[in-house]
């Protein structure tokens, strides 16, 4: 991969960034010189991490929100514009993983998976090209799922989700790719973190990916000139099949 890029004074919010793939992330964006805003549902969580990037030398903001509710993003992003003025980066990390047999699978289990995966996943893409669209300028980044190319037994609803992920992300980079919006996913596979307990309970733990792992990938898209864009990423366990 190419050297970290240089970030500094750049505005980059993270979804889901208490802990795992979105802890990993908002600490590596600070460590590149982000000034990192980092939401999730918890706050006890996000103050950890911003004590930790704190500690590194970096600079964060704590922002609660559930993604879920529009209301939550609206005044999220509100938020964003009065502290800084605009946004440069966006991670939609934000998840949730529900699972098991379709038959058995209940409606508002359904609901809550598409809720936050999609709908949250929208509702801050909608968010951040409000921002990005008049400077021309911007780079979004949606943390899918191997599940978003694939499929495995009793993962319908999160499968569903994040195909829907994928659908979002090709339509948002042709829409905005003329405003100078960059708009990439990347589909890790089995990755450690609480949700691969419940999703993947046969693979062996030392031969998962690292929440370090993805962070490293979203610091690769963004050393990339403004002349480049890629539109996806499947990182895959070194044991694991290509497809």
């Amino acid at each position: 991969m190419n050297e970290a890029p240089n970030l500094k004074d750049q505005i980059a919010l993270v979804t889901g960034a208490g802990r795992g793939i979105g802890r990993s992330v908002s600490l590596g964006l600070a460590r590149a010189g982000a000034h990192v805003v980092l939401t999730a549902r918890s706050r006890g969580q996000l103050e950890v991490v911003a004590e930790e990037i704190s500690r590194a030398r970096g600079q964060a903001v704590v922002i609660p929100a559930d993604i879920s509710r529009s209301e939550d993003v609206a005044s999220l992003f509100a938020r964003v514009r009065e502290v800084f003025g605009r946004l440069d980066i966006l991670i939609n990390n934000a998840g949730i993983g529900l699972f098991g047999p379709v038959e058995e699978f209940a409606a508002a289990d359904l609901d809550r998976v598409l809720g936050t995966n999609l709908r949250g996943t929208f509702l801050a893409c909608q968010e951040a090209v409000r921002i990005m669209k008049p400077r021309k300028r911007g780079t979004i980044i949606n943390i899918s799922s191997v599940v978003g190319f694939k499929g495995y037994p009793n993962q319908a609803a999160y499968t569903a989700s994040k195909h829907g992920v994928m659908g979002l992300t090709k339509s948002l980079a042709a829409e905005v790719q003329e405003h100078g919006i960059r708009v990439s996913a990347i589909l890790p596979g089995g990755v450690e973190t609480g949700l691969i307990g419940d999703a993947r309970p046969d693979l062996a733990r030392a031969q998962l990916l690292q929440p370090e792992d993805i962070a490293q990938t979203v610091l690769f898209l963004l050393s990339l000139p403004e002349r480049a864009a890629i539109d996806e990423i499947y990182i895959r366990r070194r044991s694991s099949k290509p497809f």
